[in-house]
């Protein structure tokens, strides 16, 4: 892991970590305490990830034949799926050429990137290991709470598996780390962080994961942050997406419900048309199972049917009216849905498995959309069009594409927070903006009545890409 050089040395998610095996000790030894038993639980479902990337060019040296050197990096995992998917902080693995990662078992493996977001400080990589993975138990960051004892584990200071314990100090920090970068809702923790755990978890007594670990106060003794875990699932839900990374679509637009007694996913809207609505699902049902995997929330949804061949019937457990029903899911079938890419992670070519079903040159009509357009006119003030050869050519080949801004009105909302006639609309709520497709799905009454803040990226020319957020509180929606 780099460290951030102002306020904030971002951090590292940690893992509780077994330091003696189950046959050292009896079941009933007073020794073999909660922290014991939440350490050897998910031990396994921790790895440890060592990175490399070329050094800067001196360009001091004149007279002499330069020589390549090369930064080692350091940071930490966790397995979230069997198949060798695992969450890093995007830290950790920026810029990187090189990603090694070794399990708990010493198995070294190459890691590849997957997807990322840059916002959020959160990246997917996988490896292909010789045999399924452990999948960190999951807990719930709803329920947490002040000066409760909880634990890390991570590869601190490349001291893999390295646990420390301590309590919950703060909930709901906001954290800046510097003009780029900002955390909100964070847990503080005086658990003991060092570079090389971000990417790791928090954990509680039960092993479960409570939040991963982002962020340490420069300077500081044991203050640490760490993103909760229920915010965190619905990134890595985004990061894994099935329609996100191989342009399979489903149709489901759902809702993860987190309570101190529950997790459950919720089916708030099916896109006409759809896998989905040709399984026969419907708003209001709650997705229990789908490939054997208990769906807690939307990223058990999308690793269940990510990588599935396309055409494969698959049973889909649900629960309606509180009855317990199956149906058969046949996989890509029917229309194609808005691409869910995040608007932060489509620059460069990290990102080599991301892929738009909206491009604009050769998107298909949407229904209705000046209708679409007039939604959002009504509640942003903005109008629309797609770009030209000379926009495409203004913002580079950096960004996929984005939305021309013909209009901002005076007193609406875009324009209040700064978006103005010329701007190119690169994303809004972390997602593409590429065509009007996008804006349907952005803009679902199911999606939108939720938001208190919509966040937006525009590119201006000679100004470059700009970031913000605009207040929905007083919105008419």
């Amino acid at each position: 892991m780099y460290s951030i050089r102002q306020r904030i040395v971002a951090v590292f998610l940690i893992l509780p970590c077994a330091c003696i095996s189950s046959s050292a000790v009896r079941g009933d030894d007073p020794r073999v305490t909660p922290l014991v038993r939440a350490v050897r639980h998910c031990m396994e479902s921790v790895v440890n990830i060592h990175t490399e990337k070329a050094a800067p060019t001196d360009k001091e040296s004149r007279f002499f034949t330069q020589k390549s050197r090369r930064i080692s990096g350091m940071g930490t995992g966790i397995v979230v799926d069997e198949r060798g998917y695992i969450v890093t902080n995007y830290h950790v693995i920026h810029g990187v050429e090189q990603i090694t990662v070794t399990l708990k078992n010493g198995e070294t493996l190459v890691g590849r990137k997957v997807s990322f977001d840059r916002k959020h400080d959160m990246a997917i990589i996988q490896v292909d290991a010789s045999e399924p993975l452990t999948v960190m138990p999951l807990g719930t960051s709803s329920d947490v709470m002040l000066a409760e004892q909880v634990f890390a584990v991570g590869n601190a200071f490349g001291y893999e598996h390295t646990v420390t314990s301590g309590i919950v100090s703060a909930i709901g920090r906001d954290v800046e780390v510097d003009e780029t970068q900002s955390y909100e809702n964070l847990i503080q923790t005086d658990a003991s962080i060092n570079p090389g755990n971000s990417g790791g978890p928090l954990l509680n007594v039960n092993g479960q994961v409570i939040g991963i670990n982002v962020a340490i106060r420069a300077g500081a003794q044991r203050i640490g942050f760490a993103l909760p875990i229920d915010d965190a699932r619905r990134t890595i839900g985004r990061l894994l997406s099935t329609e996100r990374l191989r342009g399979v679509s489903h149709g489901v637009f759902a809702t993860d419900v987190k309570t101190p007694t529950e997790q459950k996913l919720v089916v708030d809207e099916v896109m006409a048309g759809s896998a989905a609505a040709i399984c026969g699902l419907q708003n209001g049902d709650v997705l229990t199972e789908v490939r054997g995997i208990r769906i807690q929330d939307t990223a058990d949804w999308e690793r269940g049917l990510l990588d599935v061949p396309v055409g494969t019937v698959l049973d889909v457990s649900i629960l309606r009216n509180g009855q317990k029903t199956t149906l058969p899911f046949t996989v890509g079938v029917g229309k194609n849905v808005p691409n869910a890419v995040v608007a932060g992670d489509t620059s460069g070519s990290s990102v080599q498995t991301v892929q738009t079903v909206a491009d604009a040159k050769a998107a298909e009509p949407v229904s209705h959309s000046s209708n679409i357009r007039n939604r959002v006119s009504s509640l942003l003030g903005l109008r629309l069009g797609l770009l030209n050869a000379h926009d495409r050519t203004v913002i580079g080949r950096r960004y996929k594409g984005g939305m021309r801004v013909t209009a901002a009105d005076s007193g609406g909302l875009a324009a209040r927070h700064g978006i103005r006639r010329g701007d190119i609309l690169l994303g809004l709520d972390g997602y593409e903006t590429l065509d009007d497709r996008n804006l349907q799905f952005i803009l679902l009454d199911s999606r939108i009545k939720k938001l208190k803040t919509l966040s937006f990226q525009i590119f201006r020319q000679h100004h470059g890409a700009l970031a913000g957020s605009i207040d929905l509180t007083n919105a008419s929606q």
